[in-house]
């Protein structure tokens, strides 16, 4: 186990973020937590016992910059930022930005929180933890002409795209970045049973809001594997670039995954999307 650190966990106010909230408490983190909902992401923060806790609507890229101001205040130092926050939609919807909304809220805020807290992370010498999916295997498949899946839309489509980008800035972040000790990871958590995929009418929404989902991993599960990876050592229980299934498991990529031409193109379109 390593040392206690700082970490700063989005998408926290429910579902696998609040339930490794709730695991990493014992250790001696200081948590920073991020949610949409204002009354639950309090609940957990009072539950775990953080005292920093902050909201933000991810279909917002304003409330993200805002966001990112009152970390940079509340948080000389942060040792992960882990970009959890996302979730499958129907669609296709577009956000006040302009961009299709499972694009923006899976990449594009995790994209700009990031890069707006870069020289905190580079200081700390900060380790990011991306929650993507199987899903980016399975559906996903990057058209830098069609970023938010909108040709031909479709609830699974536009998740897969978006958690392949997930994969694309890890490995991004990790080549631009690792030489100035900064980590990434990112890892797929699991089928598990939370409110995912509750706007959409994809049969995602069947297996996930029915019986079925007694057949799911629980939010503790997924939660075990986002704890695993933050508090876990660089290069020694994880390699910096990597996605894994789970703990101690490479996962299985589409050729894409592996691109870094494609990896640095994404990111210079990212970047340009949100006007940095």
């Amino acid at each position: 186990m390593s040392s206690p650190k700082t970490i700063l966990l989005t998408g926290a106010s429910d579902g696998i973020g609040a339930a490794a909230a709730r695991l990493l408490t014992p250790n001696g983190h200081r948590l920073v937590l991020v949610g949409r909902s204002p009354d639950k992401t309090r609940r957990v923060a009072e539950a775990v016992g953080a005292d920093t806790y902050f909201t933000a609507d991810y279909e917002k890229l304003d409330e993200v910059r805002a966001l990112a101001d009152k970390l940079r205040a509340a948080c000389p130092r942060i040792d992960v930022l882990a970009n959890n926050a996302g979730g499958m939609f129907h669609g296709p919807a577009l956000t006040g930005d302009g961009f299709e909304r499972t694009f923006q809220v899976n990449h594009l805020a995790g994209f700009l929180l990031t890069s707006l807290l870069m020289d905190v992370l580079l200081t700390s010498g900060a380790t990011v933890v991306n929650t993507s999916s199987v899903g980016a295997r399975l559906y996903g498949h990057i058209d830098m002409d069609d970023l938010g899946h909108l040709k031909a839309f479709t609830p699974r489509g536009a998740y897969g795209d978006s958690k392949l980008a997930n994969i694309l800035f890890t490995r991004e972040l990790h080549r631009r970045y690792r030489a100035q000790g900064l980590a990434a990871v990112a890892f797929h958590p699991g089928v598990v049973a939370t409110n995912f995929a509750a706007d959409t009418s994809s049969l995602f929404r069947v297996g996930y809001h029915s019986f079925l989902k007694v057949f799911l991993a629980t939010p503790e599960q997924g939660g075990t594997r986002l704890a695993y990876f933050a508090q876990g050592v660089p290069d020694r229980d994880w390699a910096s670039g990597g996605y894994y299934d789970k703990p101690g498991k490479a996962g299985r990529e589409k050729p894409q995954a592996h691109d870094e031409a494609l990896a640095g193109a994404l990111w210079a379109r990212s970047a340009e999307m949100v006007g940095l």
